[in-house]
């Protein structure tokens, strides 16, 4: 934040009217930062900087640290103002270059020595490698650099920070194709494509390299009523997805939480509350529109390069970039959602009697369960899930064997719609993702949760390596689909298991260890970069025609930095 230029607004010498007016102007004027000083017998500083940043929408306000004596206070307004203004109110670096303003020909008048500083800021940040001066007009506008103030929000995602050269966000399927043709010319530098930002795996960002964030991309439009198909972004959110189907009755299966972008969820697979009545989300897409390597924009389906339709679902980001997805929506009602937890004092015990009950469920019901290491010889399961079914007596008969697995500790049960649950998710303000560090998780199906995996499994927690451990109840509809039809094969698994924690060479080896209970890997949990997950996600045969596909679209292998499906390899490599 140092060496930055601001325009100065005095407490006391404005008006709270004034300096709301001079805000807004600088940001209208695309200035990036407000320093407030001075005392007002009235106006607390902090109390003001909340105040003007809840009536604009994108600069920042500076002004000193909350005056209270008491340093929990302090930091409790600091906290406040952050989630508050989403991260739009600082305290001010003693280091701003500060130019007063009293009116809005004040504001006018530094605009230039403002826009020249932020340029000069441009310049020291930008990363070797990349022709800057090369970016095409039609992505300059929105393109993202070290130097800018919104750098924070899109270099980071959900779980972990980032550092990319460069954050370029289309806002049409020309730019895409625009920012492809910019990314090949870069062939050297990591290319990560976002959608939602949610990815797990981490992938969407990268050091020192180039970022597609189809973020702007966010449609969703109802195209043939009577088939229920739908068109839909990549850069739109589930929640706001479900959001638009509600209204019709209709829902799409789109994991457990409304917050993830589709583009991300929607190539990879798609696991969540509705997969076993309607499959998973990947098997309700009809076609897809992509951008590819060459620049060129095609339209997939079962009857249009049924190849590359074939190979979207389930590694799609090996492929292209997409820039509308269609679907066949479901029609769902009202559903029984559910949040349960219970206590058990033997872990095993309670993992293997969930693993009986979750894959014994009718097909209306899913439950996921997450854990973590015991405490006092008790473990904590909670348990979260959807019945679909608006009869309370058959929710309640589907949920009662989940409430007796250990003590019932707290529960909470309810009619709802589909919408009502992915809007759970809370929104991501336009600052961006605010995450940071390097989360390590690692991803497996288990054919059955056998006593034997249940018992690792626990040995595994109780050593202190995974912080959150999740099991996935899969089965039902997405088994009916047979392993050849798509990308993603592994359809018979009962469970797909994640385990997050921080000890990448700890958890690596411990994870290895529980290899004979798995039979491969969802892509979108999993952060190993050794080259044998890739063979863990796709099975040999399966494998073998994505090589041919990626030959065909890709030979050059532009989109290598999601597990890349190397075209130039054997089968066996």
């Amino acid at each position: 934040m140092t060496n930055e230029v601001a325009i100065e607004l005095t407490l006391g010498e404005l008006s709270l009217d004034e300096l709301t007016a001079l805000t807004r102007h600088a940001e209208a004027t695309d200035l990036d930062l407000v320093v407030l000083t001075g005392e007002d017998a009235l106006l607390d500083p902090w109390t003001t900087a909340v105040w003007l940043a809840g009536r604009t929408e994108r600069i920042r306000i500076a002004t000193g640290r909350p005056g209270s004596p008491l340093p929990a206070v302090a930091a409790k307004a600091l906290a406040s103002a952050e989630a508050l203004s989403g991260g739009r109110v600082l305290v001010a670096d003693p280091a701003f270059v500060r130019l007063p303003a009293r009116s809005t020909d004040d504001v006018d008048g530094h605009a230039p020595a403002v826009h020249a500083a932020r340029r000069e800021r441009r310049l020291a940040h930008r990363r070797p490698g990349i022709a800057y001066d090369d970016l095409p007009a039609s992505l300059a506008a929105t393109a993202v650099e070290p130097g800018d103030p919104a750098y924070r929000g899109a270099s980071s995602t959900y779980l972990r920070g980032g550092s990319p050269g460069l954050v370029l966000r289309p806002r049409s399927a020309t730019e895409v194709a625009h920012a492809v043709a910019f990314a090949r010319g870069h062939r050297d530098l990591p290319l990560g494509v976002r959608s939602g930002g949610h990815g797990v795996s981490g992938r969407s960002t990268n050091d020192g390299g180039l970022v597609v964030d189809v973020g702007a991309l966010d449609e969703v439009e109802v195209i043939d009523e009577e088939h229920h198909l739908v068109r839909i972004g990549p850069g739109a959110r589930w929640k706001d997805v479900a959001a638009v189907l509600d209204g019709h009755g209709w829902a799409i299966g789109s994991g457990d939480y409304g917050g993830v972008g589709v583009g991300g969820l929607a190539t990879a697979g798609g696991i969540g509350f509705l997969s076993r009545k309607h499959g998973l989300t990947i098997d309700q897409l009809r076609a897809v529109e992509l951008v590819l390597a060459d620049g060129s924009r095609v339209r997939a389906s079962r009857e249009e390069r049924p190849d590359l339709f074939w190979a979207v679902r389930g590694a799609g980001a090996n492929l292209g970039i997409v820039t509308a997805f269609e679907f066949e929506a479901s029609e769902v009602d009202l559903v029984g959602w559910a949040q349960l937890v219970v206590v058990v004092s033997d872990l095993a015990d309670g993992l293997r009697r969930f693993g009986e009950v979750a894959s014994g469920a009718p097909r209306d019901t899913t439950v996921f369960l997450v854990t973590g290491r015991p405490q006092r010889d008790q473990a904590v399961l909670q348990l979260y899930g959807m019945v679909e079914s608006a009869d309370p007596e058959v929710v309640i008969e589907r949920l009662t064997p989940f409430a007796e697995i250990g003590a019932l500790a707290r529960q909470q049960v309810v009619l709802a719609r589909y919408a009502d649950v992915m809007a759970i998710a809370a929104d991501v303000g336009p600052e961006g993702h605010r995450g940071y560090g390097e989360p390590v998780t690692r991803s497996a199906y288990a054919p059955r949760l056998t006593p034997e995996l249940a018992a690792d499994t626990a040995a595994l927690l109780d050593t202190g390596l995974v912080h959150f451990f999740q099991l996935r109840t899969m089965g039902g509809a997405i088994a009916d689909v047979p392993a050849d039809a798509t990308a993603f094969a592994h359809r018979t698994p009962d469970f797909q298991v994640t385990a997050m924690g921080a000890d990448r060479t700890g958890l690596d080896a411990a994870w290895d260890a529980l290899a004979p209970h798995f039979d491969g890997l969802y892509l979108s949990f999993e952060t190993d970069p050794r080259p044998e997950r890739l063979h863990d996600a796709f099975p040999p045969p399966t494998l073998a025609r994505l090589r041919e596909i990626k030959r065909r679209y890709d030979p050059e292998n532009l989109f290598r930095d999601n597990f890349n499906i190397d075209p130039q390899e054997g089968p066996h490599d």
